[in-house]
């Protein structure tokens, strides 16, 4: 193996640069994994703008799928070859969070793409733990979104709708349209999907959603809250990450309503919320970050989402910056190629 490699490296807000690093060597219990497909999140976008805390320097990327290229001491049951996608979270395992059973909320909690080297490099080191066998007959682009379906997935455990209960998923990136699979999957009806971008809207209604609302015409609200029946929505997603997208969900919920704060907003971004709407609707406001022990059961549900639906961008490593600075534009979802 040679002793270096390529990396994205973030060094400060709109600072990524393309360096050589050293090549990272596997530690006892844990793997090398040359990354095949690096998918870019919002947090990702949030981290370039100096918008969300990262440990610079450090390679980005935490939606990672490869195959492992080297095997540390005493991990017998992987091989070099194997195809893998990660759950990119290592815990202090001794803080009371990780003690009572909630290591999703580690005081100490190191993230890879965030506060540990990530995988827009050709190669990263990840503990055993946080590795998943891809099923046979699954792309690694597909596995690459094994870590946002996860994400999804301990929403959907927080939310827990029932059969049939309406469902209004407010932002339609990446992150809404695989909470849109999710919902029609769950048996959410109906499903409505408020976005501003036709592609994207056309995608959502692609997955199933009953009915999709551009926010930029006029009335959109009054439409939305007729796709409900009238009364407003019994569970709501939001699914972009901004004070003013919280607002509108808060009022297009129905009384007795729980609403999901998916979106990943900035640190400085503010809601302006009414105590009395929240007390007289009896609404619950609901967080949810990271996927705890839900990676397994999202690389089982790979297969069964229309996630090849979903339009996928792929960039070489090289051209990393154009994924970031604005110049790449219209593809639902972008994902680095590092190999």
């Amino acid at each position: 193996m040679p002793d270096l490699m390529l990396a994205a490296r973030f060094h400060g807000p709109h600072d990524l640069r393309l360096e050589k690093v050293p090549r990272p060597k596997p530690s006892r219990g844990w793997v090398v994994v040359e990354p095949a497909a690096v998918g870019i999140c919002g947090t990702d976008a949030h981290i370039y703008e100096g918008e969300f805390p990262a440990r610079a320097p450090v390679t980005l990327g935490h939606e990672i799928a490869g195959r492992i290229s080297e095997v540390g001491d005493d991990i017998d049951d992987l091989s070099v070859g194997d195809a893998v996608c990660i759950e990119p979270h290592v815990f202090c395992t001794t803080c009371a969070y990780c003690r009572g059973g909630q290591e999703h909320l580690c005081l100490n909690k190191l993230a890879f793409g965030v506060h540990l080297d990530g995988g827009m490099a050709e190669a990263v080191a990840v503990p055993r733990r946080t590795v998943y066998r891809v099923p046979d007959g699954v792309d690694l682009p597909i596995a690459a979104l094994a870590e946002p379906v996860a994400c999804s997935v301990h929403g959907f455990d927080r939310l827990s709708p029932l059969q049939g209960e309406s469902l209004l998923i407010v932002g339609g990136g990446p992150a809404g349209l695989i909470n849109t699979a999710l919902a029609i999957h769950k048996g959410s009806s109906p499903v409505v999907v408020v976005e501003p971008d036709r592609t994207r809207r056309n995608v959502a209604r692609d997955f199933g959603a009953d009915v999709t609302i551009d926010p930029n015409q006029d009335g959109w609200e009054e439409r939305a809250m007729q796709a409900s029946g009238g009364f407003g929505f019994a569970n709501v997603i939001e699914a972009v990450g901004g004070g003013q997208t919280l607002e509108a969900a808060v009022r297009l919920a129905a009384r007795g309503a729980k609403i999901l704060v998916f979106g990943v907003a900035g640190e400085s971004d503010v809601a302006r919320l009414h105590p009395y709407e929240i007390f007289a609707k009896e609404l619950t406001l609901l967080g949810t970050v990271i996927n705890p022990y839900t990676q397994a059961r999202a690389v089982r549900l790979l297969s069964r989402l229309p996630l090849k639906r979903l339009p996928i961008e792929t960039v070489p490593l090289a051209s990393v910056g154009s994924a970031f600075d604005g110049s790449l534009k219209g593809p639902i979802k972008v994902q680095i190629r590092p190999g």
